[in-house]
């Protein structure tokens, strides 16, 4: 299992690796693109026009009373969920607000639109969020014209703000109609119980005097014992009354306040409710001042207006207190006569039965249960009509907006646009690598080579490799060209097979770069090596070796030329070199005649190695013809360059002619940006040898030929003969 997960790691580490080679070769593209996304943010970030920005904060509560007797949803009640949030920022951006706002600014006369594309381009530029952990609500608006901002934020606060104080309205009379329509029906309940225990008081002959007052058939007395004790009681409240009414006979309104608010009279509940508003609304009022808001500023003149309306209602409600404490004195005078005048008419009468007791209190019972519903409804009633007024404001504005400076406008952002256009071009670049990559089908590696053409690869020539004979000194890249020169002697299966041709697919391949250095080093090794340049399209080698082109291969096959006529000795020890000579007409009909074959047979008898240089096999025939006349093709394939299907080709081409490839050359490999040749190609610096190493290395080759080259060249003194 430890071995599996090592495997697994290496293939992993192996992918990532493969990604950063990509990376690597497309570097440039992913530069270029990421430069180019770069700039063109910047671009459009110059261009944008600027916007500015207008922003408020404010809170927006709840619709509902505070005290919470509307049902649910009251204020003071949470209420902000984000389904809260989400409704509000709907209504804020809603044509109806809009529209308001856009009215109350005159915009479509202004801007010179209709109010519907008005009202298109405000939901455009008005923005709405709520900020992070808080209950407030931020509305920003966004325009071309910073002086426009300040303005429109504002009126679409107060356009939104009559659209709650409008709903709080129709909420009002909403619960308000539905109160009265509840103590209706009540009242009609309670009239009915009423008349009930009317009519069986009166056939019984037992008094009742309302709600709270022991009805004779609930107890076990006689009923003018009962009358005669609840006369003492009656009288006994009465007195009590009196006590109060005189007592605050003689006091102000202001002390009545204060004295009621300290008894527990029922009277005073909404007297202390108004009392302790007065006073929150009058420590409001000072703290506004105290903050330097002036008499005259909108917060603190509503604040005097509430209170002022406040007490009124406190004032109202005293005086109405004064009359109903009055009003129950008398009441209680009367009912204490009616009292007095019951027991003078029931001195005779004797207790009812046990039966009719319960009769009459079960039915007085069910009329004290309805009284005291009805007296319920009628005092929540009164509680929100008392408070109607005391509610919190629908919307608190916190922050106000600002006119934006000249040059604060909010955007373009240009760090932001510019660090978006950074992202986006690193994004693009590397997908365009990606992309380029997956969509390159030229050959990358030697496993390309090997897995489409089933033929090894003979050597890995690095890139810009120079002309080895013109280089001072002993040079690493001679290396490459040392395993070529290795690589051919093992793979070619018959040792009598010298005569070689280099092809490529296309022109620009390094094909005559890599056949004068191969032969170069070759004759370093003591083979001796002759170069004919059989292209006769555009014949290069001479070129190399400074050396006039015309006489050469086209003379020695169209005339009676001897072949020492046409084969120079190189500045290079073991090195002959047959130049193309004049261009003719028809260049693949000369190499494909008898006198070709003839020659070619000649040289590999003469010489230990023959390379021919040949034009692109898959632009001209010329090539095909040479495949055909020699022992073996060699392939020069530059990397990253030729598509597989076209490599495919070119060994097709030599195939199809009767050739015998005997391996590819990757030519003009970047060992820098492709690390899985750096291995391949390392130690060509580190063995290279020294100045002193390779001139003792080429002395020794000089004087005495290795036994690989002696073993395989033809005995003959046919070259001793020739030159």
């Amino acid at each position: 299992m430890q071995k599996n997960n090592n495997i697994n790691a290496s293939e992993a580490n192996l992918h990532a690796i493969d990604y950063w080679q990509v990376l690597k070769n497309r570097y440039g593209m992913i530069i270029l693109t990421f430069i180019l996304v770069l700039l063109t943010a910047a671009v459009i970030t110059y261009v944008m026009p600027k916007m500015y920005e207008a922003k408020a904060l404010i809170k927006v509560n709840p619709l509902g009373k505070k005290t919470g007797t509307f049902g649910q949803g009251g204020i003071g009640s949470s209420g902000m969920t984000r389904q809260f949030f989400q409704t509000e920022f709907a209504i804020i951006k809603s044509e109806k607000v809009l529209k308001g706002a856009a009215e109350e600014l005159q915009l479509p006369k202004r801007w010179k639109t209709s109010m519907k594309e008005t009202i298109q381009i405000l939901k455009g530029i008005t923005n709405t969020r709520q900020e992070r952990g808080t209950d407030l609500i931020e509305i920003s608006v966004r325009h071309r014209k910073r002086t426009e901002v300040e303005p429109i934020v504002n009126a679409i606060i107060k356009s939104y703000e009559r659209g709650r104080n409008s709903s709080i309205e129709r909420l009002r009379a909403d619960v308000l109609k539905k109160y009265k329509e509840k103590i209706q029906r009540q009242e009609d309940i309670v009239e009915d119980h009423r008349t009930q225990v009317h009519k069986l008081s009166t056939k019984l002959g037992i008094p009742y005097y309302g709600p709270g007052q022991a009805p004779a058939a609930r107890t076990a007395e006689t009923l003018l014992d009962i009358m005669k004790r609840k006369l003492e009681d009656m009288k006994t409240e009465r007195d009590k009354l009196e006590t109060v009414v005189s007592s605050l006979r003689g006091l102000d309104d202001e002390s009545l306040i204060i004295t009621l608010s300290a008894s527990n009279r029922p009277e005073a509940t909404v007297v202390k409710d108004l009392d302790a508003r007065l006073k929150q609304l009058i420590q409001a009022r000072a703290d506004l001042i105290a903050n330097g808001y002036g008499v005259n500023h909108p917060k603190v003149k509503s604040a005097t207006a509430m209170i002022a309306t406040t007490k009124a209602q406190l004032n109202k409600n005293v005086q109405q207190i004064r009359i109903k404490l009055g009003n129950d004195l008398v009441l209680m005078n009367k009912q204490i006569a009616k009292q007095e005048e019951s027991i003078a008419a029931n001195k005779d009468k004797v207790g009812i039965t046990a039966e009719q007791r319960t009769q009459f209190g079960q039915v007085v019972e069910k009329y004290e249960k309805e009284v005291r519903l009805l007296d319920s409804l009628k005092a929540a009633e009164v509680t929100d009509t008392l408070t109607s007024d005391l509610q919190l404001d629908p919307i608190k504005v916190y922050d106000s907006p600002d006119t934006p400076e000249p040059d604060d406008y909010a955007s373009p952002s240009w760090i932001l646009n510019l660090a978006l256009g950074a992202v986006a071009g690193l994004i693009f670049g590397v997908g365009i690598a990606f992309a380029l990559e997956f969509m390159d089908t030229s050959v990358k590696s030697l496993e390309d080579v090997e897995r489409y053409l089933q033929v090894p690869v003979l050597a890995v020539i690095p890139k810009d490799v120079g002309v080895l004979h013109k280089q001072a000194g002993a040079s690493p890249d001679a290396e490459a060209y040392r395993i070529l020169r290795t690589n051919i002697e093992f793979n070619r299966k018959n040792p009598d097979d010298n005569a070689i041709t280099v092809v490529s697919g296309g022109a620009g391949e390094g094909k005559s770069t890599t056949l004068v250095n191969l032969a170069y080093i070759c004759a370093q090794g003591g083979y001796s090596t002759l170069m004919i340049d059989a292209d006769l399209r555009r014949p290069r080698l001479h070129t190399f070796f400074d050396i006039n082109n015309r006489v050469g291969l086209t003379n020695y096959l169209t005339t009676d030329l001897l072949l020492e006529d046409v084969t120079l000795q190189t500045p290079i020890d073991n090195l002959f070199f047959m130049p193309s000579g004049i261009l003719p007409a028809d260049a693949a009909g000369i190499l494909n005649s008898r006198r070709m074959s003839e020659m070619i047979q000649d040289v590999k008898q003469r010489f230990d190695l023959v390379l021919i240089d040949s034009p692109p096999i898959l632009g001209v025939s010329d090539a095909s013809v040479l495949a055909s006349e020699v022992d073996l093709t060699m392939i020069v394939v530059q990397h990253r360059k030729l598509p597989k299907n076209m490599l495919l080709r070119v060994k097709q081409a030599v195939e199809n002619v009767g050739g015998t490839v005997l391996g590819v050359v990757l030519n003009n490999v970047d060992v820098r940006s492709d690390s899985q040749y750096q291995y391949y190609t390392s130690y060509y610096t580190y063995y290279a040898p020294s100045e002193l190493d390779r001139d003792k290395t080429t002395a020794n080759a000089v004087d005495a030929p290795s036994a690989s080259a002696e073993k395989d060249r033809p005995q003959s003194d046919d070259n001793d003969d020739l030159y």
